[in-house]
This record gives C-alpha cells, structure tokens and sequence, in this order.
C-alpha cells in the first residue's frame, strides 16, 4: 500500500511577530492546517512563502513565513501551479519562547491521485 503523503520538511515560522499571529493565536493548534503561498511581490525574499491561516468567521490571516534557508523549493513548485501537493500543518505551539521559536510547523508533500 502506497502512503498518501511524505514528510518534506518540519521547522519554526519565520517573521511570526510582524505578521497576525497574534489576532488568532487561540485558534493556533497542533494540527491546524495552514496554506502555502508564494509571495510574488516581496521585497525582501524572492523565494518568500507566506503562512496563512484561513479562519471561516475572521477570513485569511497571514501568521509567518517559511525560513528564507527552507523555501526555494516550495516556491518553485507554488508558482508553477503546484500548491495542491502540499500540506502544511502546525506541529509545534510555545509561547514562553522567543517568538521565532514558538510556532513550528510541519509540510508533507501529498501523492497524486490517479484518475
């Protein structure tokens, strides 16, 4: 039986305390799921992969980045069309650390359905 995904990477939200992390953090979990965007416009990272947290009530919050040393890859794939084969969850919640430090999160990449 084949997995229907494979972990790709696990590491700490960049950038979380300039963002809106704050505005949700109670709805930050382990497990939440959060969405991959390529961020076309940044000036500070060409490669830059926004965290986005979408709440049903609140609409889209953006929380983080993924670390500039993480995201050439996944920002190549997001701005081919590509952003389906991710999944992007939160595997670690800890506000008694540095901010760079309390949100870790983990991106599996999923297996192509065949039709």
């Amino acid at each position: 039986m084949k997995t229907r995904k494979k972990f790709y990477l696990s590491t700490h939200v960049a950038g979380r305390q300039y963002h809106e992390a704050d505005d949700v953090w109670d709805k930050l979990k382990v497990g939440t799921e959060l969405r991959l965007v390529y961020d076309a416009d940044n000036r500070h990272d060409e490669n830059a992969v926004a965290l986005v947290f979408d709440d049903e009530q609140d609409g889209e919050f953006l929380i983080g980045y993924v670390p500039r040393a993480h995201n050439e890859t996944i920002a190549l794939l997001l701005e081919m069309g590509w952003s389906d084969v991710f999944e992007c969850r939160i595997s670690g919640v800890n506000e008694d650390v540095h901010y760079e430090q309390q949100l870790k999160i983990t991106i599996k990449i999923r297996r192509k359905v065949e039709a």
